[in-house]
Order: C-alpha cells, then structure tokens, then sequence
C-alpha cells in the first residue's frame, strides 16, 4: 500500500508551539512513521515555505518522505491567504506523481488523506487526477471556532465555512477525533454518518512515558521544590491561557500561606521575545495581562520546545493546564496523561472525552477563573490525590498507542481501497 498524506499549510517537520503548529503536524507526523515502520509507504505533501528545504526530505524515517510543494511565494504566509493556492498545489503534485513509475502499475497511491480544509479541497483535485479516493480529518471546525469567537477578527471566513460542508459531502471517508465530533458533523455540517469513523489521535507511548518528577526537574533545571503548573499549545485567544492567568491571581490572594517564591506557572509556545510579541498580538496581550496582574515573578513564558524536551516539563509538573475554550481533542492532555501527569482541562470538545473527571483529572468551565481556580488549589493540597490522578491518566493513554489508532486508520484505507 502507498499512502499520500496532504498536510498543505503546515509542516510535520516545523517546531511545535509555533502560530499555526500543534497536534495536527504530530498526528500527520507520527501516523506516517507508524505506517513507514509496517512497510507502508507514505508520502506527505505540504507547500514549501523557503528555498533552503530539501524538495523531497527523507529524514522522517524508512517510508516516508516529506515533499515540499512550490505553490505560491517559498515563504511562510498568513493562513487565510492561501485557499489561492489551492489549484497550484495540487496541480504540481499531480505532474510530480505523473512521472513513470516502471515498478508500479496503476494509480501511483492507493489512498489520499487529507489534513485539514484546504488539503481536503487538494485532496478532492487529486483524486480526479488519480482517481483515487480520500480520507478527510479536519482537526478543528470553523463553526464551532466561530461559536466562541470573542471578536470579528477571531471568526473563520464564510469560504471556509462553506468549504467544510462541501468536503463533508464529497469526501469518501471522514475520520472524527470522538463521538462528540462526529455529532458535531452530522448536525452542524449535515455530513452522512455512514461515512464517518471515530479515531482518535495517538500519542508516541516510546517518547511520553512517566519519569521520575525529581530527574525531569534536574533535566530541565528548575529546583526540586518548585510547584510547577504546566500550559503547552499554540498562543492563541482560543487556549484560554487569559483564564489561567486570573485564577493563578485569585489563588495569589486567597493562598497567602503558599510560599510562591516556589510556585511557577510556566508558559510553553509561541514566541515570547519583543519581534515575538509584535507578530502575536495575542502574545503581547498575555504579557500585558500578566504584568497587570502581578504575576511577572511567578508566569514565566519558555517559548517553544520540541517533543524531546517536552516529556521531561510533562513529566516535571503537578499538573497541565488547558484553559481552552475550543478543542477538538487535546493532544498536549494526550501527551502529559501518558508522562503520568494529571490534566485539569475546560469542559469542551475533545477535551469533555479525553479527561476523565475525578479518575484522570479535573474538567472545569471554560472561561471560569474561580472554578479553574479551585480545581489548582485541590490538586496541589492533596499530594495523595495528585498522584493517584497520574497513575490512571499514565495507564489511560496507553490505549492511545500509535499503534492501535493507525489498524483503525489502515481499516479505513483498506475499506475504501478494496
């Protein structure tokens, strides 16, 4: 079997943390791999976004290559300017897949899987030019980003939006990250049910792992007695890191009797230098939030980091922090249960599934400083309670292997192929 994945707007090879970098580059990265390690070949089309890059890049592992496609300026753009590309994308790719392949009879893939809107509107060009079919896994949805959109600027385009319902009638197969998405697509985007499969993204069970609290801390040099409070994702309204900041004021006040030289609240992603701050606005709003609310001695921002030294900042916290109030999944939960850390996380989507209330975690209100609040302070009283929390979170994402969401993905691949 040959596989093409189509990652369009971002990279598998990017850093993690950065404006549009997060789970969806670690699920096309890490499902290809486990493909590769089968002997499945798969091939990841994504639009290049400088001349440096190698065209075709096989440093990903035996299998599977990384193709950077030229369609439009070779720089990093905004994404909301590059449906224009669309056409040029997949136009280079049907030519670059033209090419005689004297080993191969037939279609030169068995299966398209699309990440995200835009490769779904490559994926459907390909498999007229192929005349195979595609699988579509839209990792976020425009309508429900738009529900808690705050302002005029956070709102998804109509042309998105439109282009989603479109895809959910023309697409073969569509992979739902829960129960909860799959809902979401039948009622909000009149999608067939009969088409979609719930599978879950999974998490490298090899990489995020429980480690000793006190040597992650030595690895990533904090002191022992720090108290570490862990947010991890893209800096962006929709996390909620606003929420975080005001509860960590409301337990400032009420917990006088913490000593808070040794608590820590730290920030990982994004870019938190001065030409970091001018490029994210959201960025420069939580440095201001942070300093209005006195909290510059405890908010530390890291910036980004990558996968291999976030295992240890999983592994080093009382517990992870996602304040969203959207998410699809949460594979930064994903990841932390894995290192046997607990997760507190806003009651919505993916999230609503993934954190076990009172067995994995705690899930809370989004938007809710007070509740997110207690839910901190409960965590970081009971030692106990704490640790027990890690345990069946560490034991819960063991059924999140690699392994078992990619027999899922090949099932579907195989039902469509046949």
């Amino acid at each position: 079997m040959r596989v093409a994945f189509i990652s369009f707007h971002t990279s598998p090879l990017a850093t993690l943390g950065g404006k549009d970098t997060g789970g969806m580059n670690v699920y096309v990265r890490d499902a290809a791999c486990e493909l590769g390690r089968r002997g499945i070949a798969a091939d990841i089309f994504t639009r290049s976004q400088g001349n440096e890059a190698l065209r075709i890049d096989p440093r990903l592992g035996a299998n599977v290559r990384v193709i950077h496609v030229p369609a439009g300026p070779q720089a990093s753009l905004p994404k909301h300017t590059l449906h224009q590309y669309v056409p040029e994308f997949a136009e280079w790719v049907c030519r670059f897949v033209a090419q005689p392949d004297e080993a191969r009879a037939g279609p030169p893939y068995d299966i398209i899987h699309a990440h995200y809107w835009l490769s779904g509107l490559v994926a459907e060009s390909l498999r007229q030019c192929w005349g195979v079919k595609f699988v579509m896994t839209f990792h976020t949805l425009a309508e429900l980003k738009n529900q808690v959109a705050a302002r005029d600027q956070d709102r998804e385009s109509d042309l998105r939006l439109r282009s989603e319902c479109h895809l959910c009638d023309v697409a073969d197969r569509i992979t739902a990250n829960t129960h909860v998405e799959k809902t979401q697509l039948v009622r909000l985007y009149g999608a067939r049910s009969s088409r979609i499969r719930v599978i879950p993204p999974g998490v490298d069970l090899a990489r995020f792992r429980p480690i000793e609290q006190r040597y992650a801390r030595k690895v990533i040099g904090i002191p022992t007695q720090t108290r570490l409070i862990l947010f991890a994702g893209r800096i962006e309204r929709l996390k909620g890191l606003d929420t975080l900041f005001q509860a960590v004021a409301v337990l400032r006040k009420r917990r006088a009797d913490w000593d808070w030289r040794d608590v820590s609240v730290a920030v990982i992603g994004g870019d938190p230098s001065e030409a970091g701050q001018q490029a994210n606005e959201e960025m420069a709003r939580l440095h201001s939030l942070r300093s209005a609310l006195g909290l510059d001695d405890v908010i530390n921002f890291l910036g980004a980091r990558d996968q291999d030294a976030l295992q240890y900042y999983y592994a080093a916290a009382e517990v992870l922090v996602m304040p969203s109030q959207y998410e699809s999944f949460g594979m930064v939960a994903l990841e932390a249960m894995a290192c046997g850390t607990p997760v507190i996380a806003s009651d919505v989507g993916g999230l609503s599934v993934l954190v076990q209330h009172n067995k994995t975690g705690l899930r809370v209100r989004a938007n809710d400083p007070a509740e997110l609040a207690r839910a901190i302070e409960r965590l970081l009283d009971d030692d106990a309670l704490r640790r027990r929390m890690g345990h069946a979170a560490a034991c819960y994402a063991e059924g999140y292997s690699w392994q078992k969401v990619v027999d899922l993905l090949l099932g579907v691949y195989n039902e469509l192929a046949a």
